[in-house]
């Protein structure tokens, strides 16, 4: 069930305490959420294997399983987007929850409005239309609901965050993508390390066979960004 448009989601919480649960439950549901809740780390990996949500809602306070744990497993076998909800307010760890795949956090105690927009914010950016559903520049085709990416024909073996990288840059060919902005849209955070971004890109030039000195693809612009661009033919 997919209606992002007016605010209808499938909901996954996973949340160890009953109350909590009950609450977030209550006041998802009025806001037009489908709402599944689980109160372990093993209840989750579980429902997100065998009937997907749209989002999940996680605690990292689980009873079996640190939540930060839940993560790594959780990316292992599905995308789905993550909003942590913490009540470590600590910004190294904040951070590195960030880099490990969470798509964005809320630090406890919060109001369900807050919750709600944050809710839209990642579903918004989760959502796809059947026309940019598939992008191709030059020889590199990507398909972005089944997470495949190929160059002349081969299939790329990209991480996740490679891929999401890429699929950001592909979707604006030819423009010139600001660190800044591919902090926040594809690594979710409002303030980062470059060298974070330069390693994926290093390691992305590699699998597309190319050098940031010998560029097919993908183009950096000093103190400005990043373009993905069609090889020209005559290079």
């Amino acid at each position: 069930m997919v209606a992002y448009g007016s605010a209808m989601a499938s909901v996954l919480v996973v949340e160890d305490d009953a109350n909590v649960r009950t609450a977030l439950i209550r006041e998802l549901t009025v806001r037009s959420h489908v709402v599944r809740s689980v109160g372990t780390a093993m209840d989750a990996l579980r429902e997100v294997t065998q009937a997907p949500p749209d989002v999940v809602v996680l605690d990292l306070g689980l009873p079996d399983l640190d939540g930060a744990e839940v993560l790594k497993m959780l990316r292992g076998i599905s995308d789905v987007p993550v909003i942590i909800a913490t009540a470590r307010d600590d910004e190294p760890e904040i951070v590195r929850l960030l880099n490990a795949g969470a798509d964005d956090y809320l630090i406890k105690p919060f109001s369900i409005e807050h919750l709600s927009a944050r809710l839209a914010a990642v579903l918004r950016r989760s959502a796809r239309s059947g026309p940019t559903a598939e992008l191709t520049v030059g020889g590199l085709h990507i398909d972005l609901d089944r997470r495949e990416a190929a160059l002349d024909g081969k299939p790329l073996e990209l991480t996740r965050r490679e891929f999401d990288l890429l699929a950001y840059l592909a979707a604006r060919p030819g423009r010139v993508v600001a660190r800044r902005e591919l902090l926040a849209e594809v690594w979710r955070q409002a303030y980062g390390d470059d060298q974070t971004i330069d390693v994926h890109l290093s390691w992305l030039r590699r699998k597309l066979g190319e050098t940031a000195a010998n560029p097919r693809y993908l183009h950096t612009v000093r103190g400005v960004g990043v373009r993905l661009a069609e090889p020209d033919p005559r290079s």
